[in-house]
This record gives C-alpha cells, sequence and structure tokens, in this order.
C-alpha cells in the first residue's frame, strides 16, 4: 500500500466499528444516574421488599423455594412435612437488611409467601397476608425494631383470612384499615381487622378476569376522596369501601392486558395543592397470548395511559416509552417525578418466560408534556426479571433488589437467580448539586391532620426558590406494583432565612387520611429539585 492511499474496505469497517463503539460508551457514560454495589450475596432472592422507619429493608421470598443462601439461627429449623423439596427446613426465606452497616439478619417465617400482599399499618408494623399452601389464608405481622435488635415475624393464630389470597393487593385507608383485594380465584375483598360478614364479592374483578387470568395483583389506589381507584386487566372502576360498591366505571385502556401475569406497573402522582385532583399512570405489560403460548419473544407494551381519576369526565391520555417494558417497577421519588426500572422488553411475567431485559432506567417527568415526559437514564449491568423489586430509600437513592426468573433457586442459566443489592442514585444526588442539598435540622417525630409545624434546614448556598416539604410513604413492593406508594407535597409558606445558612419552613400537615392514610412516612424537604435526607415522621389522627 503506497503512501497516502487509504486502508483496505475491512479495515476501515473494522475501524469504523471501533469509533462507533467508543462514541456509545460515551454516550452512555453521559446519561444521568448512578449505580452502585450495596450487597454480593444478601442470602435470598427477594420477591417482596419494603423499608422500615428504622432504616432497614425486610426482604422476603417464598418458604417452598429449597435451599437458600442464608442459614436459620441453630436450632431454629422450619418442619413442613408437605413441602416438596425440604421437610426440615434450616434456611432463612427472609432477611433483614440495615442500610447503615449493609449487614443481613436472618428472619424466620413459617409459613408460605409465594407472592403475597402487604402494607404498613398505622403504628409502622407490616401486615403481611396470604400466599400459598400453608400460607394461603395467613396473617402475618413484622414489628421493626433498632437495626441491631432481634424482632421477627409473627404469624398470628386468633386471625386469618377470610378467602385464601394468591396474587392479592392491599391498601391502607383513610382510617388505618387495610383493604385486601383479590388473588387467584378470589374475586371478593375483604378487610383487616376484619369487617362484619368477612369477604364480599367483587363482581368487576369476575369480569375482567380472562383465560389468562390478567386480574392478579390488581392496581389499588386510595384517591383524596376516599374511594378506591382499582385497575384490573384494561379496566378500572371507583370503588366505595364503605358500602362496597362500584359508583363509577372509566374508560378502558388501550393496549392490551397490563396486570399479572402481564404486567406493566402503575402509580398515582404526588397530590399537591388542595389535594381535590389524583391522575393515575399505568405503563409497559406483554402481549395478550404471551403467558399461556409461553411466547418469550413477544415485544412488551410502550405505551402508557394516564388518567385524571377525579375528572367529572375522565379519558386517558396515551404516550409512549423509550422502551417496551414488562415487570417495571415504578418508583416516586421526593421530588414528584417518577423512575421506571427493573423488567424486560420481551416475554411475559412467569417462570423463564421473559428476555431481552430492560437495563436502562426513565425519569418520569409528569409537569412535562406529552413526548417530553421521559428521559432514559443511566444502564444497570444486572437484569432484573421476574420477582425484582424497588424501593426508595431514606436517603433518595432506589434500592434494586431480587430477580429469580426460575421455579428454584438457579445460578448457571442465562438470567441466574439474582442475589445482589444494589442501589440507584437519581442525577438530583450527584456531585455538581451537593451544594443545593438541603439537611433537616429540626422535624417533629409526630403531627395530626390539619396542624402547622415548622421545619428548620440548613442549606449550602443560598435558597432561591421555595424549599418544598414533602411526604412519602413506604410501600410493600412486589410483582412490579408498590402497594401503598404516596406522596404527598404539603402546603409550605416561603422559607424564612434564620442565621448561617439555615432556613425554617412552616408547614401544614395533610387534612385527613384520605390524603395520607395514618402511618409513618418519609419526610423530605426538596430545594430546587434536590431533595434532603429524609426524617421519619409520625401522622395520626
Amino acid at each position: 500500500m503506497g503512501s497516502g492511499s487509504s486502508p483496505p474496505w475491512p479495515v476501515q469497517i473494522f475501524m469504523f466499528a471501533i469509533v462507533m463503539l467508543c462514541l456509545i460508551a460515551v454516550a452512555v457514560a453521559q446519561l444521568p444516574g448512578k449505580w452502585e454495589l450495596l450487597v454480593s450475596n444478601a442470602g435470598i432472592a427477594s420477591m417482596h421488599t419494603a423499608v422500615t422507619r428504622f432504616n432497614t429493608v425486610v426482604l422476603l421470598d417464598r418458604t417452598d423455594i429449597g435451599p437458600s443462601r442464608k442459614m436459620l439461627p441453630k436450632g431454629h429449623c422450619r418442619y413442613e412435612p408437605r413441602d416438596a423439596v425440604l421437610k426440615r427446613d434450616c434456611y432463612a426465606h427472609s432477611v433483614l437488611f440495615d442500610l447503615q452497616t449493609n449487614e443481613i439478619r436472618p428472619l424466620m417465617i413459617l409459613t408460605d409467601t409465594w407472592c403475597s400482599s402487604g402494607q404498613f399499618l398505622p403504628d409502622g408494623t407490616l401486615l403481611q397476608t396470604g400466599g400459598d399452601m400453608d400460607g394461603f389464608k395467613k396473617i402475618r405481622k413484622f414489628e421493626p425494631c433498632e437495626a441491631g435488635g432481634t424482632c421477627n415475624w409473627v404469624e398470628l393464630r386468633d386471625v386469618e383470612l377470610a378467602n385464601g389470597r394468591w396474587y392479592a393487593t392491599n391498601q391502607i385507608l383513610q382510617d388505618g384499615s387495610v383493604i385486601i383485594v383479590g388473588g387467584r380465584g378470589a374475586n371478593t375483598v375483604e378487610y383487616y381487622p376484619p369487617r362484619k360478614g368477612g369477604a364480599i364479592p367483587f363482581q368487576f374483578l369476575t369480569e375482567v378476569e380472562d383465560n389468562q387470568m390478567d386480574n392478579l395483583y390488581p392496581y389499588v389506589h386510595l384517591l383524596p376522596n376516599g374511594h378506591l381507584f382499582i385497575f384490573a386487566n384494561n379496566r378500572a372502576v371507583l370503588f366505595d369501601h364503605q358500602t362496597n360498591k362500584v359508583i363509577r366505571d372509566y374508560p378502558p385502556l388501550d393496549g392490551g392486558p397490563r396486570n399479572y401475569p402481564s404486567a406493566g406497573s402503575s402509580m398515582m402522582l404526588a397530590l399537591s395543592g388542595d389535594f381535590s385532583t389524583a391522575v393515575i399512570v399505568v405503563c409497559g405489560g406483554a402481549q395478550y397470548g404471551a403467558f399461556i403460548q409461553r411466547n418469550t419473544d413477544s415485544p412488551a407494551h410502550g405505551s402508557c395511559g394516564r388518567i385524571v381519576a377525579t375528572a367529572e369526565n375522565p379519558i386517558w391520555e396515551m404516550e409512549d416509552m423509550p422502551f417496551g417494558r414488562i415487570m417495571g417497577d415504578m418508583v416516586m421519588l421526593p421530588t414528584g417525578d417518577a423512575l421506571i426500572i427493573n423488567g424486560a422488553q420481551a416475554g411475559t411475567q412467569g417462570f423463564e418466560l421473559a428476555s431481552d431485559p430492560c437495563l436502562y432506567p426513565l425519569l418520569y417527568r409528569p409537569d412535562q408534556p406529552v413526548g417530553l415526559r421521559f428521559m432514559t437514564l443511566n444502564p444497570g449491568t444486572v437484569p432484573r426479571l421476574y420477582h425484582s423489586t424497588a424501593n426508595l430509600l431514606p436517603d433518595g437513592r432506589i434500592l434494586i433488589a431480587g430477580s429469580n426468573p426460575h421455579y428454584f433457586y438457579k445460578f448457571k442459566a442465562e438470567f441466574p437467580t439474582e442475589l445482589r443489592i444494589e442501589a440507584f442514585s437519581p442525577e438530583y444526588l450527584s456531585a455538581d448539586r451537593a451544594n443545593l442539598r438541603p439537611g433537616i435540622e429540626s422535624i417533629p417525630e409526630t403531627v395530626r391532620y390539619g396542624e402547622g409545624f415548622n421545619v428548620l434546614v440548613s442549606v449550602p448556598l443560598p435558597v432561591v426558590g421555595i424549599l418544598e416539604v414533602n411526604l412519602g410513604s413506604a410501600p410493600f413492593a412486589t410483582h412490579s406494583f408498590s402497594q401503598g406508594q404516596r406522596l404527598v407535597k404539603l402546603t409550605v409558606t416561603p422559607s424564612v432565612p434564620e442565621r448561617s445558612g439555615r432556613y425554617t419552613i412552616k408547614c401544614t400537615a395533610p387534612p385527613n387520611g384520605a390524603v395520607a392514610p395514618p402511618g409513618y412516612y418519609m419526610a423530605f424537604v426538596v430545594n430546587q429539585g434536590v431533595p434532603s435526607v429524609a426524617r421519619w415522621i409520625h401522622l395520626v389522627p
């Protein structure tokens, strides 16, 4: 080859490919968000996850999974003669994760929690209901304690569910009781504490059931008017839980089934202002038929529907995500934006029924116009498919756990059982925004509905806008839906400068339990889109 001549075509093509790969790598590296590995082996794959007011995290799998990778304390084995794998089971199937030390403590669960449901009660106790086999009608409680404590699961003996519940949904109500909705073969609702009459038939769930049972794990949201928005398959109703009657039918949502086993996800956007408006978003899902045909390559839906559930004549507003996605988790962030994370771009829910992991999180910005609401974020490297979870942490990160698309634990597979716990940090936690991050100096531990109270904060740079005070619930995350998830933006007055970068914010607590059910909330102060580390606050009547 003479001087000045071009290299051969194969070499040019190779060089072009290298350049393109480098450009793609640079582009990915510049996407917002940061990933970190917290624990390389949690001992279990978390099917259900919940954050407690003591800054610990309850992780829970099913009990008939066979050996986990975490042993119970000596002498604490479980005996179950009907278990097909382990009659004498000395392995943990639930653990407590300490966010401060990253330590894992085994917890003992006795009955099967496979595809069960849960919700925090007003006193901060985690109520956990249903499951399979011996757990079908069980009610359990976990009363959290300080990280160094010995709190553990308690299985209630004096009360059980009226109907067995497998793939049901729990939602705390304005009086602090909990409604339990649906489940496989249970087209009913019931309550905890139990109400007179036991399980109440819910005809809506029967009407939307198809031959795939796309009415499981219904999306349930408590609206600020006190009624429930309940979505299953491709339809929704407004349910009065006082009379157990449907009082409104919403228009169907286009795009096929949206609930288990074809699930996308759903969330209620932040409540604010006079708290009279509630907006529900439902995104993603599998093609109808993918589950019964066991089609792992069927493309997932990328469409989202958004509806003002409290409007006089509500209609679905449609938009598309950058990616089709099933099994995505929707996490409300302290700012009022939302994160969509985990899942796959093809297949359906179920064991070994999905492919093409969706590694890119999305930021959903609800205040932007249609077409500008989604931002693609920095991708992860760990596939999080069936039985994975995502939960907001008090420091603003999102805890990512689980993924076990196999009937038992299987570590030699294309998508193995996943024991790693990760955290994703949104862009608001980047180093260049650290000077905007407020710190809460003082805040009441307990507030009553409608009560005025002050929050003292410190901010490195002078405050130039309104400091928000937002309350985030601690939901029970399972199967692509965070049961009881809620963000409430409090009414505040402009902050008053004190001294040395400190400011006082005058706040008013939510007016009633329909806006924010009683219980423990993460209280965040948000400055120009940057949240503080939350302090737990107890909201009481």
